[in-house]
């Protein structure tokens, strides 16, 4: 009787893991298809500059956080009992989030650097 309590109890929780695995996974293989892509583009540059990979950068960790929290959300009010599901999509919403923060700290402070070294530039001409 206990062992297929158990059985039971397994079963109810296949779902759940098994959609929080497929979703995670796409999630992943998608950010890696986009690095990979973005490495391409480097590479055909021969390891130059590609014009606009920062802002592509954002926007897609931007993307995928909100569309990892919109998942969440989803599953959240479907009435489903899908708790790993619904957790493991909060995570991926958080570390894109976290990814897309210090993409753009880092951006933010290369221009506010280079916005204050044009001005010394500009102050020292002047005189």
């Amino acid at each position: 009787m206990a062992v297929h309590r158990t059985m039971m109890h397994m079963a109810a929780w296949a779902p759940d893991i098994g959609l929080a695995v497929l979703l995670s996974g796409l999630e992943v293989a998608a950010l890696v298809v986009f690095w990979f892509l973005e490495g391409l583009k480097q590479w055909a540059t021969k390891g130059g500059t590609v014009p606009g990979r920062t802002r592509r950068s954002i926007l897609a960790l931007g993307l995928g956080a909100a569309s990892s929290a919109l998942i969440g959300f989803g599953l959240s009010g479907s009435g489903a009992d899908l708790p790993v599901a619904r957790t493991s999509q909060a995570v991926m919403a958080l570390l894109p989030a976290l990814l897309l923060i210090l993409v753009a700290g880092h951006e933010g402070y290369d221009r506010f650097r280079t916005y204050r070294s044009r001005s010394r530039l500009r102050r020292n001409r002047r005189r």
